[in-house]
């Protein structure tokens, strides 16, 4: 027999919840909710939070004196009053996931269909919400703070959590299974080149190649799909900036993580509030950037017009900036950006593909594999044929589809000018050239 139907046997039948409304947590919830109202807990919530939380477990005590509960372990109870502080004041049923540093991703479609992403991998949670009524109370928790709302006027929602984790939410007309919740997790380490060559994303030679790239003030744009990696290769790569540069990030939600890095300016996009004011976009910090003395400015991804303001940047003295695109390939990224900059200036596309390859100098490509893997699959340099008036990809590296093997097709020139800057050693190039059977 269950505990569940021990207390509906050792209590009132017209005071004990109907199993359909849910488990013991509801019972729980609905016989506090006695005791303190929804809206004075609100209200001691508002003033002090911990006298709120002391009120709820005081609460939790005098039920608990209840005959209907006489038949709980004392493990069981501790438990229930710890998932219900979790429900009023926390995240309730994800806190446990939010805790776990090998979740990536958490997604509610809808109450009773909650799902995790480990490893790559999505499996589903054995724990749901109770009803539609708990995830908008968690919704409205996160929202909250934040200043934002969410309802049938504006039915999408993105925000981020105070641990920097990113969230977005759907709710009806436009979510048609009740509100979709997607929370995309950032752990607080930050994950180095050399880890993820020891994850096997990268490879040793490719490791090295990317460092020498970006301390000789190489633009990079990491491109991949959704999830291939791309912010993760970002960070790692904005490690290896000297300390003595300035930078200026610029995100639509703050992710990257400069723990170690003295100089870091980091700006966010600000979405219009409830009355359709305030709106800061990304091409508007880009502009700004510009008068903030950066070194290198990091744009966490392009997406719209503020692609011409990058552009620009690395083409006017801020060369060595980083940024991501949403691209399959390195070729698909130069018609995404080509149409990107289209959508605030009617420019020749040729002129656009000429600034696009005098801009960008590596365009590192990642992927998520079948086994939820993400690894560096190519890494390409443009080149601009003024005999056809289009940009092109000259092929550095490539990676089998084994995943094991790879291919180096050439020495980019400006090895030989990081010679020259003291940036590497030539000995060091030389090894690496042979160890890319790039010399005989």
């Amino acid at each position: 027999m269950s505990l569940y139907e021990r207390v509906q046997r050792a209590g009132n039948a017209e005071q004990v919840a109907r199993p359909a409304e849910g488990t013991l947590l509801a019972l729980l919830k609905k016989q506090v909710q006695e005791i303190v109202s929804v809206d004075e807990l609100a209200k001691l919530t508002q003033e002090n939070p911990e006298r709120a939380r002391n009120e709820v477990r005081s609460a939790c005590r005098r039920v608990f004196e209840g005959p209907m509960w006489a038949y709980a372990e004392h493990e069981t109870l501790d438990s229930l009053v710890d998932q219900l502080l979790d429900a009023l004041f926390g995240y309730g049923v994800l806190e446990d996931m939010l805790a776990d540093e090998s979740i990536t991703e958490i997604i509610a479609n809808g109450p009773y269909c909650v799902f995790f992403e480990r490893e790559g991998k999505l499996e589903p949670s054995a724990r749901t919400f109770t009803d539609e009524a708990e995830l908008r109370a968690l919704v409205d928790r996160i929202l909250g703070p934040l200043g934002r709302r969410i309802d049938e006027a504006s039915p999408m929602v993105n925000a981020r959590l105070p641990q920097g984790h990113r969230v977005n939410v759907v709710v009806p007309p436009v979510a048609l299974d009740g509100p979709y919740l997607t929370i995309r997790k950032f752990s607080e380490h930050v994950i180095t080149l050399e880890e993820m060559q020891e994850s096997g994303s990268i490879d040793a030679a490719l490791r090295e190649f990317l460092i020498w790239a970006v301390r000789a003030r190489k633009s990079i744009a990491v491109c991949g799909g959704t999830g291939s990696g791309k912010t993760t290769l970002l960070n790692a790569l904005s490690c290896v900036i000297p300390p003595g540069e300035r930078i200026v990030t610029i995100e639509d939600s703050a992710e990257l993580r400069f723990w170690s890095h003295p100089d870091v300016a980091r700006l966010e996009a600000r979405p219009r509030n409830a009355e359709g004011m305030g709106e800061v976009t990304i091409r508007d910090l880009v502009i700004n950037a510009l008068r903030m003395r950066p070194d290198r400015i990091i744009v966490g991804e392009c997406r719209g017009a503020e692609a011409l303001d990058m552009l620009t940047a690395m083409n006017t003295g801020h060369d060595g900036s980083l940024t991501t695109l949403h691209a399959n390939s390195p070729e698909e990224s130069i018609s995404r950006l080509t149409t990107m900059v289209r959508y605030v200036a009617d420019l020749p596309v040729d002129v656009i593909e000429a600034n696009i390859a005098s801009a960008i100098d590596l365009v590192v490509q990642t992927q998520r594999m079948m086994d939820g893997k993400r690894r560096v699959t190519e890494v390409v340099s443009f080149s601009f044929d003024r005999n056809v008036g289009r940009c092109a990809t000259e092929p550095i590296y490539a990676r089998a589809a084994d995943g094991v093997s790879s291919e180096w097709s050439m020495a980019p020139q400006w090895l030989e000018r990081a010679v020259h800057d003291g940036i590497a050693s030539q000995k060091e190039v030389e090894q690496w050239k042979r160890a890319c059977s790039l010399v005989d």
